[in-house]
Protein backbone atom coordinates (compact mmCIF):
# COMPACT_ATOMS: atom_id res chain seq x y z
CA UNK A 1 0.00 0.00 0.00
CA UNK A 2 1.34 3.35 -0.83
CA UNK A 3 2.38 5.87 1.50
CA UNK A 4 1.35 9.43 1.80
CA UNK A 5 3.25 12.47 3.09
CA UNK A 6 0.74 14.38 5.88
CA UNK A 7 1.10 17.17 7.79
CA UNK A 8 -1.00 17.44 11.01
CA UNK A 9 -1.22 20.33 13.28
CA UNK A 10 -2.17 19.62 16.83
CA UNK A 11 -3.25 22.60 19.34
CA UNK A 12 -2.63 21.21 23.07
CA UNK A 13 -2.48 22.61 26.25
CA UNK A 14 0.94 24.10 26.85
CA UNK A 15 2.25 22.04 30.12
CA UNK A 16 5.00 19.47 30.72
CA UNK A 17 4.89 16.16 29.38
CA UNK A 18 2.20 16.77 26.55
CA UNK A 19 5.23 16.21 23.69
CA UNK A 20 6.37 12.80 25.15
CA UNK A 21 2.42 11.96 25.31
CA UNK A 22 2.29 12.69 21.26
CA UNK A 23 5.52 11.45 20.32
CA UNK A 24 4.70 8.40 22.31
CA UNK A 25 1.48 7.56 20.67
CA UNK A 26 4.00 7.63 17.16
CA UNK A 27 6.07 5.24 18.70
CA UNK A 28 4.29 2.72 20.80
CA UNK A 29 2.41 2.12 17.44
CA UNK A 30 5.44 1.73 15.01
CA UNK A 31 4.56 5.27 13.32
CA UNK A 32 7.73 7.75 12.08
CA UNK A 33 7.91 11.08 12.49
CA UNK A 34 9.72 12.69 9.69
CA UNK A 35 9.34 16.64 11.03
CA UNK A 36 8.25 17.52 14.87
CA UNK A 37 8.28 21.48 15.43
CA UNK A 38 6.42 22.77 18.82
CA UNK A 39 5.58 26.46 19.95
CA UNK A 40 3.80 28.19 22.04
CA UNK A 41 1.08 30.55 20.89
CA UNK A 42 0.95 33.68 21.96
CA UNK A 43 -1.37 35.13 24.53
CA UNK A 44 -2.59 31.96 25.19
CA UNK A 45 -1.55 28.71 27.39
CA UNK A 46 -1.64 26.48 24.40
CA UNK A 47 0.89 25.16 22.05
CA UNK A 48 0.99 24.45 17.86
CA UNK A 49 2.29 20.82 17.58
CA UNK A 50 3.47 20.81 13.48
CA UNK A 51 3.99 16.95 12.57
CA UNK A 52 5.02 15.81 9.28
CA UNK A 53 4.54 11.96 8.80
CA UNK A 54 4.08 9.48 6.26
CA UNK A 55 1.42 6.63 5.94
CA UNK A 56 -1.37 4.31 4.50
CA UNK A 57 -4.49 6.51 4.33
CA UNK A 58 -5.46 4.24 7.00
CA UNK A 59 -3.03 4.72 9.45
CA UNK A 60 -3.16 8.19 8.99
CA UNK A 61 -7.09 8.27 10.61
CA UNK A 62 -6.23 6.00 12.76
CA UNK A 63 -3.04 8.54 13.87
CA UNK A 64 -5.69 11.43 14.31
CA UNK A 65 -8.31 9.25 15.96
CA UNK A 66 -6.22 8.61 18.62
CA UNK A 67 -4.60 12.54 18.63
CA UNK A 68 -8.36 13.46 19.27
CA UNK A 69 -7.52 10.88 22.23
CA UNK A 70 -5.42 12.73 24.18
CA UNK A 71 -6.34 14.60 26.79
CA UNK A 72 -4.91 17.80 26.70
CA UNK A 73 -5.69 18.11 23.06
CA UNK A 74 -7.99 20.45 21.98
CA UNK A 75 -8.31 20.55 17.91
CA UNK A 76 -6.29 18.30 15.62
CA UNK A 77 -6.00 19.90 12.04
CA UNK A 78 -5.47 17.49 9.11
CA UNK A 79 -5.89 19.36 5.73
CA UNK A 80 -4.77 19.07 2.14
CA UNK A 81 -4.32 22.37 1.72
CA UNK A 82 -2.02 23.74 4.71
CA UNK A 83 1.05 26.64 3.74
CA UNK A 84 4.04 24.75 4.99
CA UNK A 85 7.76 26.38 5.42
CA UNK A 86 10.70 24.97 7.08
CA UNK A 87 14.22 27.19 7.95
CA UNK A 88 17.89 25.41 7.24
CA UNK A 89 20.81 27.25 8.82
CA UNK A 90 24.09 26.13 6.68
CA UNK A 91 27.64 26.75 7.66
CA UNK A 92 30.34 27.75 5.06
CA UNK A 93 33.98 27.68 5.27
CA UNK A 94 34.91 31.39 4.91
CA UNK A 95 37.49 30.91 1.73
CA UNK A 96 33.75 30.29 -0.56
CA UNK A 97 32.33 32.79 -2.66
CA UNK A 98 30.12 34.85 -0.65
CA UNK A 99 28.26 36.63 -2.99
CA UNK A 100 27.57 32.99 -4.58
CA UNK A 101 25.70 31.94 -1.11
CA UNK A 102 24.50 35.08 -1.14
CA UNK A 103 22.55 34.74 -4.52
CA UNK A 104 21.81 30.98 -3.63
CA UNK A 105 20.36 32.10 -0.31
CA UNK A 106 18.26 34.55 -1.71
CA UNK A 107 16.76 32.44 -4.33
CA UNK A 108 15.11 30.53 -1.36
CA UNK A 109 14.64 33.48 0.67
CA UNK A 110 17.37 33.84 2.67
CA UNK A 111 20.87 35.32 3.25
CA UNK A 112 24.16 34.97 4.68
CA UNK A 113 22.98 35.75 9.06
CA UNK A 114 26.37 35.79 10.21
CA UNK A 115 30.42 36.02 9.25
CA UNK A 116 33.16 34.91 11.40
CA UNK A 117 36.50 34.55 11.06
CA UNK A 118 36.78 31.58 9.19
CA UNK A 119 32.63 30.50 8.47
CA UNK A 120 29.60 31.94 7.30
CA UNK A 121 26.37 31.01 8.51
CA UNK A 122 23.75 31.26 5.62
CA UNK A 123 19.52 30.22 5.90
CA UNK A 124 16.99 29.83 3.62
CA UNK A 125 13.21 29.90 4.60
CA UNK A 126 11.00 28.19 1.90
CA UNK A 127 8.57 25.13 0.87
CA UNK A 128 9.87 21.95 2.19
CA UNK A 129 10.83 20.22 -0.94
CA UNK A 130 12.62 23.55 -1.95
CA UNK A 131 14.73 23.12 1.42
CA UNK A 132 15.73 19.71 0.21
CA UNK A 133 16.88 21.59 -3.34
CA UNK A 134 18.60 24.38 -1.36
CA UNK A 135 20.84 22.05 0.44
CA UNK A 136 21.90 20.12 -2.76
CA UNK A 137 22.65 23.23 -4.28
CA UNK A 138 24.29 24.20 -1.44
CA UNK A 139 26.46 20.93 -1.68
CA UNK A 140 29.06 22.71 -4.20
CA UNK A 141 30.27 25.30 -1.42
CA UNK A 142 31.39 22.55 0.97
CA UNK A 143 29.94 23.17 3.68
CA UNK A 144 30.34 21.98 7.02
CA UNK A 145 26.94 21.80 9.03
CA UNK A 146 23.37 21.71 8.05
CA UNK A 147 20.66 22.30 10.76
CA UNK A 148 16.99 21.81 9.23
CA UNK A 149 14.26 23.43 11.04
CA UNK A 150 11.29 21.30 10.70
CA UNK A 151 8.22 22.21 9.26
CA UNK A 152 5.96 24.38 10.38
CA UNK A 153 1.86 24.61 8.90
CA UNK A 154 -1.00 26.98 8.95
CA UNK A 155 -4.51 25.73 7.47
CA UNK A 156 -5.20 28.08 4.28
Amino acid sequence: MQKVRRVISVIVMNESSVLARVSGLFAGRGYNIESLTVAPIPGSELSHITIVTKGSPQVIEQIIKQLHKLVPTFKVIEHEEMIEKEMVMVKFPIEENLSDIQALCGAYNGGIVNVGVDMVIAMAADEPMRIGHFIEAAQRFNPSEVVRGGVVAIER
